[in-house]
């Protein structure tokens, strides 16, 4: 953008539209310091690490403006089951779940017995996209959700939340807004499957497109 005065990117990134600086984005006084010494006007917070621990909240009376949700926002991203309840509670269509823990284990592996294949099993906290685990048969479900419960992802899986699947296509529509007004940007479309035509462990999503395609006003009203 003309507008554009200097552009740093931290940790760094391979791309060379700005200057990487070695900075870790959890440490939130040495981004105060780097924002207080380099002029900064805004800071667009990327990682969802950030923001799950309330670097927005860090910063609400600096008077540098911050893009991204405060840590109470961020709680839809940060949790799974926060998520699904959120909408449960709110009347969003959402696939029917069950959330996990250990000491709910037989009780999970009774709802995976009451749903149809494939089953989807998803580590409650943050797992860098990778998450989430498409089991193709009731066996592999079981054996996944005990995995995870054991560990697998760490503390992330401490709690795993269950879903029927759904098929269909997906797309992303984001919307910026300040709690009053909002702003919707463009729809994208993201491939979250590591091999050809859709099959292999899912990722945080290896390639993305936007626009979408079918994307269209009447999908957009819709």
């Amino acid at each position: 953008s003309p507008r554009l005065g200097n552009l740093y990117v931290a940790p760094g990134n391979a791309a060379s539209y700005g200057t990487n600086v070695p900075l870790n984005p959890m440490d939130f006084e040495a981004v105060r310091q780097f924002v207080d010494t380099h002029d900064i006007d805004m800071i667009v917070v990327g990682p969802e690490n950030p923001l799950v621990e309330g670097i927005a909240d860090f910063f609400e009376e600096h008077p540098v403006k911050i893009i991204g949700p405060c840590r109470e926002g961020a709680r839809l991203e940060g949790s799974k089951e926060f998520a699904k309840e959120f909408m449960v509670r709110h009347h969003i269509p959402t696939a029917r779940f069950m959330s996990v823990t250990e000491e709910t284990r037989e009780q999970g592996m009774h709802f995976l017995e009451s749903l149809q294949p494939p089953y989807v099993l998803k580590a409650d906290g943050l797992a860098a996209g990778k998450g989430v685990i498409i089991a193709p048969t009731l066996a592999d479900a079981k054996d996944t959700l005990a995995d995870m419960l054991d560990g697998m992802f760490g503390g992330a899986s401490d709690t795993v939340v269950i879903e029927e699947f759904l098929t269909g296509i997906e797309c992303s529509v984001f919307v910026v807004t300040d709690g009053e007004d909002y702003k919707i940007l463009p729809v994208a479309k993201d491939y979250k499957r590591v091999g050809e035509k859709d099959c292999g462990p899912n990722t945080g999503g290896m390639g993305a497109v936007s626009p979408v395609p079918f994307a269209d006003n009447e999908f957009m009203d819709r």
